[in-house]
This record gives C-alpha cells, structure tokens and sequence, in this order.
C-alpha cells in the first residue's frame, strides 16, 4: 500500500482509507449506504488492515453515533499506534439549541462524545464536516488548537467548505499561531471534478491534502449503472439519489463508455479504474473507499499497484470534461500565468 503525506504535516496515509458510513444503518439514509455491525466490521477490519488500509474515517452523524461505536468495538484489542482514525462533527446531532456548529460549546462536547464512542484517548485526525458561518473562525479555531494541545486531535481538517472558508482559516491560524488544517475532505470523482477548480490549486499552495469521499459518485461508478438499463435491486440511490451530488445522466453514460473502453483494454473494473484515476491527481492524500461486504471490499482495493497510461488518463479526462463556472473558464485562458493543476 502506498504512503503519502497528508497535506503539509508529518503524518502518512494510505492512499486508500476506508470510509465507516455503512456501519450502523440506522434511519432510512444510512440503511441504504449498509447495515454492517460489530462482527462485520471487524471482519472487514481485518481486510483492510492486511491489505495495509489503516486509515478508518467516520463521523458523529452517521448512524447518529452508531458508525463511530461500532468501529471502536470492532478495532479493540488493536494496538493504538496501529491504526489511524479520523471523524467529523458539526452538524446537528440533537434538538437543543448548542447541538450544532463550530462553535466551542459544541465542538468540546462533540469531541469528547466521539472519544468516548471510538474507545480511545485521541483522534488522528479531526475534521469540521461543514462551515459554520454563525460562529466566529476565531472561535473555532481557537477551540481547536486547544483540543490538539490537550492532546485529544492531532490533525485537524476540513470538509466541504468553499475556498474562501478555507482560505480565511488558513490565514486566520498563521496570524494567531494556532493548528493549521491540512486535510479537506472533499468531493472529487470522475463525474464531479468541481474541485479542480479553486480547491485543488488552493490545497497546491498552502499545503492541504484532499481526503476524497464519494469517489465513486455516489455510487454510479460502479460498474452497475448503464445506458437504457433500471438500477440494480441493491443501489443506494434508489433512497439516496436526490441528496448527493447531481449528475446530468447522458454525461453520466459517456463517462461510463470510456470507462468500460479502459476496462476492456486492462482487465480491471470500472469501480478500479475511477479510483486509479483520482489516485494520478494533484493534492490527492488519500481516497476513502466503502463497501457493504468483503467482495466490494477487495475489489475496490484492486484500485492500487499499477497506473494508468497517460493515454488512458486523457481519454477519462476528455470523457468527464464540463464547461466551468465564471471566473473558471475566464482564467483557463491566461494559461500562460494561470496554468491549470491538472
């Protein structure tokens, strides 16, 4: 398994990481990603562990807590220094006014509920799961300095924030001498590239490493979705489709008809193929990769010891290419002191 620095920190990843949104089920959105208990995680644990994936991302919210207690069940008797974990908070986790956000009062509680549900003394890495505009930066990022200094977070990151919300952070944390993020989590597949624009070229220059979720775009890119045929019985996005990221179908299909080109050429999977591709990008840390069962999981670690042809790689870049949004498409033509990253 490969190793790569996250963003500008000390710490090593595995390019793959696996994602514990399946664990738990509970409530309708979550029972469609997966229902995987205790036994199963710690089966599918064992999996990746072997294959060198030791990195295991969660976050309050999913399954309300469940995901989180069901993957510190599953890693006990593990040695801590063994595995990586990363988790999420901010948003709402109850009724009470003070039970969402960035700001202090919810981020201490939020930290210390998830440690107490991990089985553990600290967290690796620790992300925002949003921007909270209500709460003052200062505020939160001075929460979470305090945090890493009391020795709960050692990494801290981010995810799904703009590039101005970062941006902002960054400069806010150099002026005050407090942590610095140096992960986002964000979305990044071969059928939302979106992050190419500003967010890639931000995290080249200050040194934020990309945690991607959903690089399979919500479940599309697996190899099951085809022209003119019906979802398979077992898709997500027969409950989940309208609260992910949109993807317009015909551009979907041609994405899909390059990807099955490469497949025939390779004798790998279309799931294989969009995660080697992500893997040949800038600022990519680490991809997070979930899976219902030991079958998805092993395939999906296929994805890694070999590369794509450059020829391939342009040919996916070619097929999963959009028009871009102002000042993107402005910029793209002074390339000439503008360069693209990719």
């Amino acid at each position: 398994m490969e190793h790569r620095y996250l963003g500008r920190s000390g710490l090593r990843v595995p390019v793959l990481s696996f994602g514990t949104g399946t664990f738990g089920g509970q409530g309708d959105f979550f029972k469609a990603w997966g229902q995987t208990d205790v036994a199963e995680a710690r089966r599918l644990l064992d999996v990746a562990l072997d294959a060198g994936v030791n990195l295991f991302d969660s976050a309050d919210i999913y399954s309300h807590g469940a995901a989180e207690s069901i993957l510190g069940e599953a890693l006990k008797g593990r040695a801590r220094d063994s595995y990586l974990i990363s988790t999420k908070a901010t948003f709402r986790f109850g009724d009470g006014e003070n039970e969402v956000g960035s700001s202090r009062q919810h981020l201490l509680r939020s930290v210390d509920a998830s440690l107490k549900r991990l089985g553990t003394d600290y967290i690796d890495l620790f992300q925002l799961h949003g921007f909270d505009a209500r709460t003052p930066i200062e505020e939160t990022l001075s929460t979470l300095d305090d945090l890493v200094r009391a020795g709960k977070l050692r990494y801290l990151g981010v995810s799904n924030f703009s590039g101005w919300h970062l941006m902002k952070s960054l400069a806010l944390a150099e002026r005050y001498g407090w942590s610095r993020y140096v992960a986002h989590q964000a979305y990044y597949s071969l059928i939302g590239r979106d992050y190419e624009w500003e967010l890639m070229p931000l995290g080249l220059d200050q040194g934020v490493g990309a945690v991607v979720w959903s690089p399979l775009g919500w479940g599309r890119l697996t190899g099951k979705i085809r022209r003119g045929q019906p979802l398979p019985e077992t898709s997500r996005l027969h409950v989940t489709a309208d609260k992910g990221p949109p993807v317009d179908e015909e551009y979907l299909y041609r994405v899909v008809d390059a990807l099955d080109e490469i497949a025939a050429d390779t004798g790998k999977t279309v799931p294989q193929i969009a995660l080697n591709w992500l893997l040949q990008r800038p600022t990519v840390a680490t991809v997070v990769i979930g899976a219902r069962n030991e079958e998805q999981l092993k395939q999906n670690l296929g994805a890694v010891g070999w590369n794509l042809s450059a020829e391939q790689v342009a040919k996916l870049d070619a097929a999963s290419a959009r028009d871009k949004a102002y000042p993107y498409w402005h910029q793209s033509g002074f390339a000439e002191r503008n360069p693209s990253p990719v």
